[in-house]
């Protein structure tokens, strides 16, 4: 089996806890409108085997210490669901921690087997309602909730993260319904509120493509403190 991969990050420690062999897999199937990995999605890939990976993370093993492990992220890795599973399953071979970062969006037997694999889903909720989530993302919301309805049956641990856009989601209201769609999930272990930021821009540029969130802003760090604060006051 060969996997369709745009890039690897090898040190990362954005994408999960402690230091992350982080793989890029190419495509998605949504069209966010604040996608900052449009090359991911659109742009060229190489092919690799799950064993050829698993060389590359095994070079870098000694920096992930007991928080750190590997993380699959995208695009959308759901796409290749079959092919993560097998790299997972190399990974668990070798007692690697596991983090697959996802929108949740697509649902099938493959993406359940997948599961049974992560020690750790980033789930991206993008939206707090239906109307936003097929305007701006490309898929409705109903798929994404039952997708953590499964992690929270199967107690399978995930971090929610969510993108604060300044005038689209930046308002006390959006972060009371976010409140409403994770509350009482044992299953999330942490929830970062992420600012949209524009130096993605440039990547749409050099591919020739409009940036659908040219017109909206980045919120001030003062935005964010003032929504987590909300998030976190019962």
């Amino acid at each position: 089996m060969k996997g369709k991969i745009h890039s690897f990050q090898s040190l990362g420690t954005l994408d999960g806890p402690g230091v992350r062999f982080v793989t890029f897999l190419h495509g998605c199937n949504l069209h966010c409108g604040y996608c900052h990995n449009v090359d991911v999605c659109k742009g060229e890939y190489t092919e690799y085997s799950p064993e050829e990976i698993m060389e590359k993370i095994l070079r870098y093993r000694e920096y992930f210490g007991k928080d750190g492990g590997v993380t699959l992220s995208g695009g959308e890795p759901l796409l290749q669901a079959a092919f993560v599973a097998e790299l997972f399953t190399l990974c668990k071979k070798n007692n690697i921690h596991t983090a697959l970062d996802t929108s949740g969006s697509i649902w099938n037997d493959k993406v359940k087997e997948l599961l049974n694999l992560c020690d750790l889903v980033l789930l991206d909720i993008k939206m707090t309602n239906d109307r936003d989530y097929k305007k701006y993302i490309g898929c409705g919301i109903d798929t994404p909730l039952a997708f953590l309805d499964y992690l929270e049956a199967n107690h399978i641990p995930c971090y929610i993260r969510h993108v604060i856009t300044g005038g689209l989601n930046d308002t006390a209201d959006n972060i009371k319904a976010l409140k409403k769609i994770i509350s009482g999930k044992r299953c999330i272990e942490k929830v970062e509120l992420l600012p949209f930021k524009k130096m993605c821009a440039q990547k749409y540029q050099a591919m020739g493509l409009d940036f659908p969130f040219a017109s909206y802003t980045e919120p001030s760090q003062d935005v964010i403190d003032f929504l987590n604060n909300i998030l976190t006051t019962a």
